[in-house]
């Protein structure tokens, strides 16, 4: 049997990633359909701040475990990372289309990535095929727009800061999470209940706790420890933009789903006709990022000049009369 090369392993392992990832957010998604739709549970920030509870939990277990070793992150960092991610988390299901575009921004600007012009085009098909499928109404007005601008760029940022802070502080995404999980869930957990109790106009202490709809927030929160560990693996393997490409499939997967689950929004023909324009846009993105040239950091090496060159000609002459 031939052993299994370097470059296979990493293929099967990004693919492990990938699909851990994508099952359980769309398992956690349709859990929380089922749980707000359902049993009237409305309280999502709330519910996000119990989700990264469970995931400090298995953080403090795996440490234990001597999984999670030692390690530094300067506070300044995790601080900003919070910031990022809890405006994330409170605004981001406005204006998901656009976290693409900001992500390659920030790629470029501070990672000096550049694109070729098929990764560019192929970005550009996913956006229309997933804006087909999910864009059927849209109102703008000045607190939507105030509220999507920052949900998207916190977003970005935040995800952009997971591959950061990785590559730093030689972080695995067990330790990441093992940093910023504790603080998530502490600050979310105590600013949860008032912005749910100016959303939704209920009081989290007020709901009806039943068995089975604690069954199913213990379900979400269970499930969202495998979502979080899963999105700091893909991240730190991948990029934001890859991972905010390739998780479009997701979106697809929930439509497909929540046809099936809940009856609603069925499947037309404008809905089938974008999921197979994004489907064709995440092939080619694939395609095209992992050609040479696709996707990759500038070199700023100073330029060789003539004189430069001349004279390295005349060292290597005189190098061989030498010898």
């Amino acid at each position: 049997m031939a052993p299994v090369s370097k470059a296979d392993k990493k293929v099967a392992v990004d693919a492990a990633a990938w699909m851990f990832n994508v099952v359980t957010s769309v398992g956690i998604i349709n859990v929380n359909k089922a749980l707000m739709a359902t049993y009237g549970y409305s309280f999502a920030t709330t519910l996000t701040g119990l989700h990264f509870a469970f995931t400090t939990l298995m953080t403090i277990v795996l440490r234990c475990l001597g999984y999670i070793h030692p390690s530094h992150l300067p506070f300044p960092e995790l601080l900003r990372f919070i910031l990022f991610a809890n405006f994330s988390i409170v605004g981001m299901n406005i204006a998901k289309l656009s976290m693409i575009p900001v992500s390659c921004l920030l790629e470029m600007v501070l990672d000096k990535i550049r694109y070729s012009r098929d990764t560019k085009l192929s970005i550009g098909l996913v956006l229309v095929g997933v804006g087909v499928c999910t864009v059927t109404d849209v109102i703008v007005n000045s607190k939507g727009f105030l509220a999507a601008f920052v949900a998207v760029w916190s977003t970005s940022l935040q995800q952009y800061y997971v591959h950061y802070l990785q590559r730093k502080y030689s972080l695995s995404s067990f330790n990441l999470l093992g940093h910023t999980a504790p603080a998530q869930a502490a600050t979310l957990l105590v600013v949860g209940p008032f912005l749910d109790y100016w959303l939704t106009e209920k009081r989290v202490d007020m709901f009806d706790y039943n068995l089975v709809s604690v069954l199913f927030i213990t379900l979400s929160c269970t499930i969202a420890i495998g979502t979080n560990l899963s999105q700091f693996i893909c991240i730190g393997r991948f990029t934001a933009v890859s991972f905010q490409v390739l998780g479009h499939m997701k979106t697809i997967l929930v439509l497909v789903m929540g046809f099936f689950f809940f009856g609603r929004g069925g499947l037309n023909l404008h809905v089938v006709i974008g999921m197979i324009i994004a489907v064709l846009g995440m092939i080619w993105y694939g395609n095209a990022s992992s050609k040479p040239g696709g996707k990759e950091r500038r070199s700023y090496s100073l330029p060789t000049t003539r004189q430069q060159k001349l004279g390295a000609a005349s060292d290597s002459d005189d190098n061989e009369d030498k010898s």
